[in-house]
């Protein structure tokens, strides 16, 4: 249960019972990290159903809860990574650099702002249509990525990504593919989730060269709002 609890503590900002705990206990919680997903996801998904009487905010509530809970961390991530794509023209120094500058540029606003309406337009819409279930399991979904792009991916450099590399086994990784497809019998189009993660590792391979913090927030947004359109297609 330490890392369950590690896991809930680093991803949201749920209050839980604080306690130490060595490095390696840290870098174990990453194996929790989709059922912190299921999670999130219940809290959405309840939001919105409980504000469900008008879409419009219905879908703010579930967009308020979903930012407020994880402290927008994935979103820090999202901007920071755009930043130095959008600043670096190729030179690989030059996005090092900013992906470590703790400042948030033009590029990283604008995705922001992109990245908050898409979620918000597409929150309304499965408000309306009344789909809770995949508002449920898109955090889950998105949440096993971690696992995979750290076992895939070289670190960037000797950050968070990299302390949780050798924590990642590949039975964490099946086990939480069975249970994606276990749950495929609640909400199918969720088998789309493998080609999202697989998509999101060959660019950063190709477009940085390895995985960071920023890459995992980035993913998990990125993956979220492709979840939320598949819900509706």
């Amino acid at each position: 249960m330490r890392g369950l609890l590690l896991a809930i503590q680093f991803l949201t900002r749920l209050p839980t019972p604080r306690g130490t705990a060595s490095d390696a206990d840290f870098a174990a919680s990453i194996r929790w990290f989709p059922l912190v997903g299921l999670l999130i996801g219940a809290l959405v998904a309840g939001a919105g159903w409980l504000a469900r009487g008008d879409a419009w905010i219905g879908a703010l509530a579930a967009l308020a809860v979903w930012i407020g809970v994880t402290g927008a961390l994935h979103l820090d991530g999202l901007a920071d990574l755009t930043d130095a794509r959008g600043a670096a023209h190729g030179d690989r120094a030059r996005l090092l650099a900013v992906l470590a500058d703790p400042h948030v540029g033009s590029f990283g606003v604008v995705a922001l702002v992109l990245q908050i309406v898409a979620k918000l337009v597409l929150l309304h819409a499965l408000v309306t249509a009344g789909l809770w279930a995949p508002l449920v399991l898109i955090p889950f979904a998105a949440r096993i990525g971690p696992l995979v792009w750290t076992r895939w991916l070289p670190p960037l450099h000797a950050g968070l990504a990299s302390r949780f590399r050798a924590a990642v086994r590949r039975v964490d990784i099946a086990v939480w593919m069975v249970v994606l497809v276990s749950v495929a019998f609640v909400w199918p189009a969720i088998l789309v989730t493998p080609l999202l993660l697989a998509g999101w590792a060959l660019y950063l391979r190709r477009a940085i060269g390895g995985i960071s913090g920023d890459g995992h927030g980035a993913g998990i947004e990125l993956v979220e709002t492709a979840l939320l359109v598949a819900a509706l297609l």
